[in-house]
């Protein structure tokens, strides 16, 4: 049962932390952040 409110609860704040990115304009910087990491990658960038 106490695994069950565990996830339940983990899930939850998972979802809060990414309507708070969203809300912030976060999710613009991982992505710019991630094309470069990506282009390092490949010997691109």
């Amino acid at each position: 049962m106490k695994k069950k409110y565990a996830t339940f609860i983990a899930l939850l704040t998972s979802i809060l932390f990414i309507v708070i990115g969203l809300i912030k304009g976060q999710n613009a910087s991982v992505l710019a952040k991630a094309v470069k990491i990506c282009l390092e990658c490949i010997g691109i960038g």
